[in-house]
């Protein structure tokens, strides 16, 4: 009887090696070849489930994308809306070896659609996601008498403010003490305007 695989836990599982090779080493080690070693893999097996290597860095960074709308979805969304939005921003900021991984994954990609367009249609993608489900809830629960787009410029600010921070924490990991109280004060002055 010939084996059944699960194609979609496949895919997963390489793009799952994929993102913890971009989490060591940078996207400038990603090929075929390296993705196989780190996946237990062939060349020729990763093919199978990838034509190209942008294919697989395409499909990788919907994989990171989900795992931050997985931390977001854990969020509990009630209480003020800056308390709120403080939980929001926290979930996406590298406070641990996990969410530091998934940061430096993250600007690894944003970095890459640069200049490969396809990338930056995923990342787009990944935004607008995002962008929905913060203007969703501060229309529902934050901010219910304004329009919706006042949320979504509040959504895009917020987003900023929480790209800006994560991209800090990167390369000063120790700056939490700093940067935790201006992602306060940030969120308050965002409200208070709003």
């Amino acid at each position: 009887m010939p084996k059944v695989v699960d194609r979609a836990a496949q895919r997963r599982a390489i793009g799952a090696a994929l993102l913890d090779l971009v989490s060591r080493n940078g996207l400038d080690d990603v090929s075929v070849r390296t993705v196989a070693v780190a996946a237990g893999r062939s060349a020729g097996a990763v093919q199978k489930y990838f034509r190209t290597k942008d294919e697989m860095v395409r499909f990788a960074a919907e994989l990171a994308g989900e795992q931050v709308e997985l931390r977001w979805a854990e969020v509990d969304v009630t209480g003020p809306p800056h308390e709120v939005l403080r939980r929001l921003v926290l979930t996406t900021l590298p406070l641990d070896d996990a969410r530091r991984a998934e940061a430096t994954v993250r600007f690894a990609f944003v970095t890459r659609a640069v200049h490969h367009p396809g990338l930056a249609a995923t990342q787009r993608e990944i935004d607008i996601d995002i962008r929905t489900a913060l203007t969703d809830w501060l229309l529902a629960a934050a901010l219910p008498t304004h329009d919706r787009a006042d949320c979504e410029r509040l959504a895009d600010a917020v987003i900023a403010l929480s790209d800006g921070l994560a991209m800090r924490l990167l390369y000063t990991p120790d700056a939490q003490d700093e940067l935790i109280p201006a992602l306060d004060r940030a969120l308050r002055a965002l409200l208070t305007h709003h």
